[in-house]
């Protein structure tokens, strides 16, 4: 089992920065690939990046690239959402998620937090 609390989200202005952060529990975390996944309202839910285990491998949305720069720190349990250049459209509740496996954690991750809410003021 994997527990996952996520905060840092807030208001911002665009342009602006802000930077995520998720505390996992469990002491398998480093065997979990890790993403964020975020929900704008009246929008489907849609995975921003993703990370491998080892911190190897990483896959960003279209929407994000060149902004957004997820890393993880396998001694703190924690993974970390670097946004840059915010955007209006970048306004959603973002959620941490966790899986075993790669190929999952950009679709249907298996763990997820609660959310926080990131809102870019235009």
């Amino acid at each position: 089992q994997v527990q996952l609390v996520e905060s840092g989200g807030g208001l911002v202005q665009a342009g602006g920065s802000l930077r995520l952060s998720c505390a996992a529990s469990g002491r398998t975390f480093s065997t979990y690939a890790m993403g964020w996944f975020r929900q704008a309202p009246g929008k489907e839910c849609e995975s921003v990046p993703a990370i491998s285990w080892s911190g190897g491998s990483t896959r960003y949305a279209d929407s994000v690239k060149g902004r957004f720069t997820i890393s993880r720190d396998n001694s703190k349990n924690t993974v970390y959402l670097q946004m840059n250049s915010l955007k209006p459209e970048d306004t959603a509740v973002y959620y941490c998620t966790a899986d075993p496996a790669f190929n999952r954690i950009y679709t249907v991750p298996g763990y997820w937090g609660q959310g926080t809410q990131v809102t870019v003021s235009s």
